[in-house]
């Protein structure tokens, strides 16, 4: 996988109990904007979801689109970084589609 400039990287991670992704200009070598579920303004957001991990993974993957959009990112690269397309990956996919992201 590889972004550039017209098409950053989505990058995720998953822990045992926490989800984080980036969108990453491969070109530039620069991270664009980032979002975890241990970021403090995603805590209110995630007790309104309610669904656990996979809903706070759903809640983290629209706000990390929102700050996407909000830097003029559109389409993106997504890289499941080797985890298989399920559960909380999956999630934080949907949630970024959702927030207006397109890959």
């Amino acid at each position: 996988m590889h972004g550039t400039s017209e098409r950053p990287r989505l990058a995720v991670f998953r822990s045992l109990r926490n989800i984080e992704g980036q969108v990453i200009d491969d070109d530039a070598r620069r991270t664009l904007v980032g979002m975890s579920t241990l970021a403090p303004e995603f805590r209110g957001d995630a007790a309104a979801e309610g669904a656990g991990k996979v809903g706070s993974a759903r809640t983290a993957g629209r706000l990390l689109a929102e700050r996407a959009r909000a830097v003029g990112v559109k389409t993106v690269v997504f890289d499941r970084g080797g985890y298989r397309y399920h559960g909380r990956v999956q999630a934080f996919a949907e949630g970024a589609r959702e927030g207006g992201l397109e890959f």
